[in-house]
């Protein structure tokens, strides 16, 4: 239950967070931002990884 509850929150903030630096991504100088996106994936793969393992170490 947990796993779908993460999944969800990551899944709507993509939803919100691409439009919102779509359209500010000139006040915000998303070139500075490029650099640290391909950190964003990994760590979001880890934490989903901790969060299954987690789960099974608590049933």
């Amino acid at each position: 239950m947990y796993i779908i509850v993460i999944l969800v929150c990551l899944v709507a903030a993509l939803l919100i967070l691409i439009p919102l630096l779509e359209k500010y991504q000139g006040k915000m100088g998303l070139d500075k931002a490029q650099k640290y996106g391909k950190y964003i994936l990994p760590l979001a793969m880890l934490g989903v990884v901790v969060n299954i393992i987690h789960s099974m170490m608590q049933s």
